[in-house]
């Protein structure tokens, strides 16, 4: 098969899930589709193991299973599996893909994509140390070459902050605030230059605090405003101080091979905890507030192993299902 395949994106709305299938698709130079389930709320409390909301059926308007259908589709997210499912039974001839651990053994996917700390295994399935990105060598180096005025200008160690915020799993404390927001000044009144980057799950309180830190001539905070800077951020960072609520977040930074410095906000989760664990037996990984720095390390990308996979698997079933 010549021609590049028709690709779908299934995602829930998280942009967590939707972000290492776009990164894998943007790899593979694949045009995609991204397509977002909505089941209310019945259905949505009964995936992954119920059907789809039949309001979303294929023949529905607006659709998100609207065919034509795809050679390849990729799905993330517990909210997404009975209409990978679904998508399954009625285009057969659709390589399905999914990301992360299913839960159900019926979950209709052809691969599935773990992260290792999921301890999840498979005949159709591999397991890698971080989600795949959209981090890749070159758009990292292309970063570098032309960066933002605003960024180039900070002085060294130059330090990407990544900041996520409240989850199901963490919540941002008064006193985690205060302990981060005065690691991240102790090193700003040290001379080091500071890029951070804000979530939409940044409490207000902690927000406000770190704005008010932007207003340092070393110390930039992106304000939402024009293009999002993060590959810039990752591209210039000497080291990385990032918040442990998200492992896509450190996954990413660990693309940069600097090294990692993680902010434990109250809460954890025992799978996190392994996450780290591995990760750092591949990457330099931290505690902050502490001591910044630490020796390079390659870069964790395995967005072209997964793509790889992805591609091999569906060309392998083409002859079988079109003979």
């Amino acid at each position: 098969m010549s021609a590049a395949p028709r690709v779908w994106i299934l995602g829930d709305g998280r942009i967590g899930h939707a972000v290492p299938m776009i990164g894998v698709a943007e790899r593979a130079g694949w045009a995609y589709d991204l397509r977002q389930v909505a089941p209310r709320k019945p259905f949505e409390l009964l995936a992954p193991f119920g059907p789809i909301d039949p309001a979303e059926g294929p023949a529905r308007t607006g659709s998100p299973l609207a065919p034509p259908y795809p050679d390849i589709c990729m799905a993330s997210g517990r909210r997404t599996i009975p209409y990978l499912r679904h998508l399954k039974r009625v285009s057969p001839d659709t390589f399905t893909v999914l990301f992360r651990m299913p839960r159900t053994a019926r979950h209709g996917a052809d691969l599935i994509v773990v992260p290792e700390h999921d301890g999840f295994e498979a005949r159709n399935s591999i397991s890698i140390p971080v989600l795949p990105h959209r981090f890749s060598p070159e758009r990292l180096a292309k970063a570098r070459t032309a960066p933002p005025p605003t960024l180039a200008a900070l002085p060294h160690p130059r330090i990407a902050v990544l900041i996520g915020g409240d989850s199901r799993h963490h919540k941002f404390t008064t006193a985690d605030t205060a302990r981060l927001t005065k690691g991240l000044r102790d090193l700003a009144d040290s001379g080091a230059g500071l890029m951070v980057t804000l979530s939409r799950r940044t409490p207000a309180a902690l927000a406000a605090a770190l704005t008010h830190l932007g207003g340092a001539e070393n110390v930039f905070v992106w304000d939402g405003s024009g293009d999002n800077p993060l590959t810039a951020m990752l591209a210039l960072a000497d080291s990385i101080v990032a918040t442990a609520d998200s492992t896509n977040m450190v996954g990413e930074a660990a693309a940069t091979g600097r090294p990692i410095h993680l902010f434990h906000p109250t809460g954890g989760h025992a799978k996190m905890t392994r996450y780290y664990d591995i990760l750092s037996k591949s990457a330099v990984i931290r505690p902050f507030p502490g001591e910044i720095g630490g020796a390079p390390y390659p870069p964790l990308d395995p967005t072209d192993q997964v793509a790889g996979e992805i591609l091999m698997r569906f060309h392998a079933c083409r002859p079988r299902k079109t003979a």
